[in-house]
């Protein structure tokens, strides 16, 4: 994946990412902040996935980097950290793996149940299971980090 091609995909990703900030009624001073978040997030993802990893690991990296991003910004403006990682994490959730294991079990309710259809309800289910696992626990883990009272060892 080239540079230019991965800052296209990095500033159509951002649109959504404002969009959202402001369904959330995010103040407008940090909407930038939401959408270069969601941004960064994207770019990450797509540069994870094109050096050859598994979306769910590209992902997390992805949510990391949110994460990150929001916890320093949200100390630098006394805002809280959710206002800037939930609107930039949405872009990435797993549309098209969810509508494929809704569709599937669908397709299962009207023709029954057989190995060929159950397996691929299983496995989008489960690539959107660990998708969204990866989004929480990465959007989460830098806030815990910083915010620890204890040292971690």
């Amino acid at each position: 994946m080239n540079l230019l091609q991965l800052l296209i995909n990095g500033a159509i990703a951002a649109i959504p990412a404002v969009g959202f900030a402001m369904v959330f009624n995010v103040p407008g001073r940090f909407l930038w902040r939401c959408g270069l978040a969601g941004a960064a997030g994207h770019m990450v993802r797509g540069l994870c996935m094109g050096w050859g990893a598994p979306i769910e690991w590209a992902t997390f990296a992805a949510s990391v980097t949110v994460g990150f991003l929001s916890v320093r910004w949200s100390r630098q403006t006394l805002a809280p950290m959710q206002l800037f990682g939930v609107a930039a994490i949405i872009p990435m959730i797993p549309g098209t793996f969810a509508f494929n294991t809704v569709i599937g079990l669908v397709e299962m309710s009207a023709l029954g149940v057989t190995t060929d259809s159950l397996m691929p309800v299983v496995y989008n289910a489960l690539k959107t299971l660990f998708i969204l696992g990866a989004l929480s626990v990465g959007l989460a883990m830098p806030g815990l980090l910083w915010y620890r009272n204890k040292p971690i060892i």
